[in-house]
């Protein structure tokens, strides 16, 4: 008989692997299954969102310093049809518009970032603190608490100090940590009285793959094979520094939550009955989510990534891995700095395995994975040409995180879907459709005990989107960008995800099938008004090239042809969508 100790360790190591076993996510299981109707936990926050550079504009006003993203854009060629965020949706000045809309959709919280160069034009916080960028701050933050909006914060979405990366080469150098941390410490001290929810980065995959290594975004380096991975490095130090600041120094009498929001594509096998296919599918996810939430979890870098790209380096020829390292004291110091998660999450990608030649000239982010991507042909794709509506890989990444990290308390931080299109389209069909299904694929998530808290629809107003400029558009509410005044129209998505809100979920089919007709009747009408509107503008713009001997023929057909155009289309799709409705009835 085995002695009562012996038996007591028996039962606990059965214990210990039962619950490690129940930790492994199930490659094998993907229940698509029907829509679910039902509702969301009591207290489920629904909100939306946007960012400094790409709503504010005023990029050069009242103290403003410049960003990355200011000369990058300034640059020919950079962005699409050399569009900026200069004005933008000049949300700067409209602060009370743009809470009213969200008023109006009954939001319970709004995320926006705060440009770093708007408050410390330098970057640098001994050289001068802009105290009219706190002001701007504070008035949104105070007019969202006054109605009843919670406030969620990220403190870096992308626009570093152009200062910062002249002098240090921006994140590539290590000395952004302690200048992050200083900007981080004194929007801590100025706002976080009533910020309960910090955001240390948006998207650090972005910053570091799009800003490094292929130079898609600004600051449009090219340092293929290092350049991300040494970015993505200083960011996640930069991170743990913050969160330590905000704990130590804050945490007791603000009683707030700092977290980082992480994008993530899910990668699914081509075939889940193919070990390697799996492989490859892990090791996609791995490198994108896992590559910042595994150090921030766990204290270290993915096991797969270290291996993969430790062992391309050797065969290059290198004496250490293109994959930097941290010591045992920064691992302890960065493992566990994240209060919650912010998942931001568009669409899906079939993975399979596919090996990539190890030769130092073609080293890169991509290459390091030996993995191929796919698409289903079926899978809609209604504007940004890498966003297809999958909507069941929604539930599988949340499931994915629940199991790799701890089922950490999770905010959606950014889901949404863009149309690509010259014309103006109020009747957002397809956008109703994304957000039903993957807002469904959420609730069954949670009905799998993913700790899911709350939702942010990205995005509240259509705005700048980065290399595409204006010509791909997110928006709940339409934005005139050729309007100087950039009025906002709703789109019939608003009055649906407003019907959502209300119900915390999805009371019956019935009721829901009822909304969208609902939405798009109103959306009809609201087509008719800015068709005429635009009408207006193009009168008055013939009236002005009339006067004008020396228009060329190309503004002639930008200014007047193109509208004209739409407008007819506009009107027509109307008249078109309420034969339906009245058809259907």
């Amino acid at each position: 008989m085995l002695p009562r100790c012996a038996i007591s360790v028996c039962h606990v190591f059965v214990l210990v692997l039962c619950l490690s076993s129940a930790e492994d996510f199930d490659w094998t299981k993907n229940d698509h299954g029907s829509f679910y109707y039902g509702t969301f936990p009591a207290g489920f926050s629904w909100g939306a969102g946007g960012s400094a550079y790409q709503t504010e504009g005023a990029w050069d006003k009242d103290g403003k310093g410049l960003s990355i993203w200011d000369v990058f854009s300034h640059k020919k060629g950079r962005i699409q049809q050399n569009d900026t965020g200069d004005s933008s949706c000049e949300g700067y000045h409209k602060i009370k518009d743009d809470v009213g809309l969200m008023k109006e959709l009954k939001l319970n919280h709004y995320r926006f970032s705060i440009s770093w160069p708007r408050l410390i034009p330098t970057g640098i916080k001994s050289d001068h603190i802009n105290e009219k960028g706190i002001q701007y701050y504070n008035e949104l933050i105070d007019h969202l608490l006054e109605n009843k909006i919670t406030p969620i914060v990220t403190l870096y979405h992308w626009d570093l100090p152009q200062f910062l990366q002249e002098r240090y080469g921006g994140w590539q150098n290590i000395s952004m940590v302690n200048h992050f941390n200083e900007f981080a410490n004194l929007c801590f001290e100025r706002f976080g009285n009533r910020i309960k929810y910090w955001m240390t980065f948006n998207n650090p995959w972005s910053v570091a793959v799009e800003g490094y290594e292929t130079g898609e975004h600004a600051p449009g380096l090219r340092l293929r094979g290092t350049g991300a991975y040494k970015a993505a490095h200083h960011i996640i130090k930069a991170h743990a520094k913050v969160w330590h600041t905000y704990d130590t120094q804050w945490r007791a009498k603000q009683k707030g939550l700092v977290g980082i929001s992480l994008s993530g594509d899910w990668g699914e096998p081509v075939d889940i009955t193919n070990q390697k296919d799996i492989e490859a599918a892990e090791r996609y996810v791995q490198f994108y989510l896992g590559w910042f939430a595994t150090p921030i979890f766990h204290g270290d870098y993915p096991q797969v990534m270290k291996d993969f790209i430790g062992r391309k380096s050797v065969q290059q020829g290198l004496g250490t891995s293109r994959l930097p390292s941290f010591s045992p004291q920064e691992k302890s110091y960065i493992k566990g700095t994240c209060d919650f998660l912010g998942v931001g999450h568009f669409t899906t990608r079939y993975i399979t395995q596919k090996n990539h030649p190890s030769a130092r000239s073609s080293s890169s982010y991509f290459t390091d994975r030996d993995l191929a991507e796919l698409v289903d042909p079926r899978w809609p794709d209604p504007g940004s040409e890498w966003l297809y509506s999958v909507p069941w890989g929604f539930r599988r990444l949340l499931n994915f995180v629940k199991s790799q990290y701890g089922n950490p308390m999770i905010y959606v931080t950014e889901n949404g879907v863009s149309e690509k299109m010259l014309c103006t389209e109020l009747c957002d069909d397809w956008r109703i459709q994304y957000f039903k299904d993957y807002t469904n694929e959420m609730l069954k998530a949670i009905k799998d005990g993913v700790n899911v808290k709350g939702y942010t629809a990205w995005s509240l107003l259509d705005k700048f989107e980065w290399d595409e400029g204006y010509s791909e558009r997110f928006g709940l509410y339409y934005v005139d960008f050729r309007n100087k005044n950039k009025p906002r129209y709703p789109k019939a998505s608003v009055q649906f995800y407003k019907r959502i809100i209300s119900s915390n979920g999805f009371p019956n089919q019935r009721e829901v099938e009822n909304w969208r007709r609902k939405a798009v009747e109103t959306c009809s009408t609201s087509n008719q008004l800015l068709a005429a509107e635009e009408q207006r503008s193009t009168a008055a713009n013939i009236l002005r090239l009339i006067h004008d001997p020396l228009t060329s023929h190309m503004e002639m057909v930008t200014e007047i042809v193109v509208p004209t155009v739409c407008t007819l289309s506009i009107l027509l799709s109307a008249v078109f969508l309420m034969f339906l409705l009245r058809r259907r009835n």
